[in-house]
């Protein structure tokens, strides 16, 4: 590791303060990323600062047709939340199958979607529930807050607080993971809810999470897994790695939103 100042913030004004008196100063939540990446010196902050003792930012609270979520609820908790399993049970599921008991222990949410990391799960469920992303400034809407692999519409100095996500009419996730890491080499959110259909891809593009509309339209007439049956991503911008070339995954991502859909069936 590079030699780095450390600091707990005591509340969410001072944590962004800080983050605004150096921009080679980085937020520690859960460290589930952050840390290895340390390890490896491929991060060189200037200080550290850990939001991670700000109690305020961790609950689950299930409120009219949504549910909000802070920031350093870490993903085990989301897994067994009562209120999350009875509304949003597709967000549930995705979060218990995010790495292993270690890394859900320990992982935030918010620290997820701030991280934006390609492969996470965490982006397609925001993405396909149409999550609200509240900061310590303004409330971002999913569509626009994704804007590329690891990164997000968020400025130096803003601060993920919490989320909300809608209950969806209907909903699930589906990935096909790396067998060592259980990174989504694809991973299909798809949701129904009463304003629209969404289908959200993970795991599968250069360019991070991303929306399948063809699949959207082809849902809203016949909600089926026979209704996208046929339709393919097309290769150009996908991933093409050692774990999978660019048709590998286009073949993937129909498979894993034919088998969300029939999840909800």
């Amino acid at each position: 590791m590079y030699k780095f100042d450390y600091t707990r913030a005591t509340s969410v004004a001072q944590a962004a303060e800080l983050l605004a008196a150096n921009d080679e100063n980085q937020l520690l939540a859960g460290g589930q990323t952050l840390i290895p990446t340390l390890k490896q010196r491929l991060a060189m902050p200037a200080t550290l600062i850990d939001i991670g003792p700000l109690g305020d930012l961790n609950f689950i609270r299930a409120e009219g047709n949504a549910i909000t979520i802070g920031a350093i609820t870490c993903h085990a908790d989301v897994a067994v939340s009562a209120d999350v399993q009875r509304h949003n049970p597709a967000l549930a599921a995705l979060a218990a199958g995010i790495g292993d008991p270690a890394v859900r222990s320990r992982g935030t949410l918010g620290g997820s979607l701030a991280n934006n990391d390609p492969a996470a799960d965490y982006p397609a469920a925001a993405l396909g529930l149409d999550a609200k992303i509240h900061t310590n400034k303004r409330l971002i809407d999913a569509d626009p807050y994704f804007t590329g692999m690891f990164e997000t519409a968020l400025e130096e100095d803003e601060i993920i607080i919490e989320v909300t996500f809608p209950h969806p009419e209907k909903a699930a996730y589906e990935k096909f993971p790396n067998p060592a890491s259980r990174y989504a080499m694809v991973g299909v959110f798809v949701a129904k809810t009463p304003i629209d259909i969404r289908v959200a891809v993970t795991g599968a593009s250069a360019n991070g999470v991303f929306r399948v509309t063809q699949m959207e339209e082809a849902l809203a007439k016949n909600w089926s897994p026979e209704a996208i049956s046929d339709i393919k991503v097309p290769e150009d911008g996908l991933l093409s790695d050692l774990h999978g070339a660019a048709d590998y995954r286009s073949h993937l991502i129909t498979v894993m939103a034919k088998r969300a859909v029939a999840a909800t069936m």
